[in-house]
C-alpha cells in the first residue's frame, strides 16, 4: 500500500474563508467517496499556529504505484489541482506502508 500526502500553504494574503478556497476545500472533501482507488481518505485544516505549519492537509492510502497514478489522474481530482492551483501551493510525501490503516476516514 502507498501513503500520499499532501500539505498546501494558502498563498499570502488569501484565508479560509476566500471563496476559492472553500470550494477548493470541498472538491477535495468529496474525493474520498469519489475516487475508487482511495483505501483511506482523510483531509483537514492544519491546527497549530507554528510558523513552520501547513494550512490544510491530505493523509491517504491506495492499494500500488498503479493506483496512485490512476488516482492522480482522475478527472475529479485534477478538477481539485486546478481550483488550488489559484491560491495555494504543496508538499507531497509519497511512500510505502505495511498495512492499511484502522478504518477509512471520509469514506462513506
Amino acid at each position: 500500500m502507498i501513503r500520499h500526502l499532501v500539505l498546501f500553504k494558502l498563498n499570502e494574503g488569501v484565508e479560509r474563508d476566500d471563496p476559492r478556497v472553500v470550494e477548493g476545500v470541498r472538491a477535495f472533501r468529496a474525493l474520498g467517496g469519489t475516487i475508487e482507488e482511495l483505501r483511506f481518505w482523510e483531509c483537514a485544516w492544519n491546527i497549530s499556529d507554528r510558523p513552520v505549519a501547513y494550512d490544510f492537509a491530505i493523509n491517504s492510502a491506495v492499494e500500488d504505484a498503479d493506483a496512485l497514478k490512476r488516482y492522480l489522474e482522475h478527472p475529479a481530482h485534477q478538477a481539485g489541482v486546478a481550483l488550488w492551483r489559484e491560491f495555494a501551493t504543496w508538499v507531497i510525501a509519497d511512500y510505502e506502508i505495511q498495512d492499511e490503516p484502522a478504518g477509512r476516514h471520509g469514506r462513506p
